[in-house]
């Protein structure tokens, strides 16, 4: 069972326009400084999970990894998305609360 609370604040991120969804979008908002939690599916490619995983080190963004593409992509109102980042200080500190809370699928 995933945390339904930590999804339904990434949908309210990506309501108020806080999210950035996809590989490409989600790694130009690391790299320009905009994204402060970077979320990747647990079902994404050991690929794409270590070239976050480098990525936000290198840059000092938090990443977590947690829920499945579905869960991710349903949360912000879109199909299967394995990567997305919140670029609000404020509901990124929520949707870590939330997802600590639960606790990550894997580190």
């Amino acid at each position: 069972m995933v945390n339904n609370k930590a999804l339904s604040m990434l949908g309210i991120a990506t309501k108020a326009g806080k999210t950035v969804t996809g590989e490409f979008s989600t790694e130009k908002a690391v790299k320009e400084g905009s994204a402060f939690l970077v979320v990747v599916a647990a079902d994404a490619s050991d690929n794409t999970k270590k070239k976050f995983r480098n990525m936000c080190d290198y840059y000092q963004v938090t990443i977590k990894i947690f829920a499945d593409k579905n869960a991710l992509g349903n949360a912000c109102g879109k199909e299967f998305r394995a990567s997305l980042a919140v670029t609000d200080e404020g509901l990124a500190n929520a949707v870590i609360r939330q997802i600590d809370s639960y606790g990550n699928l894997e580190v």
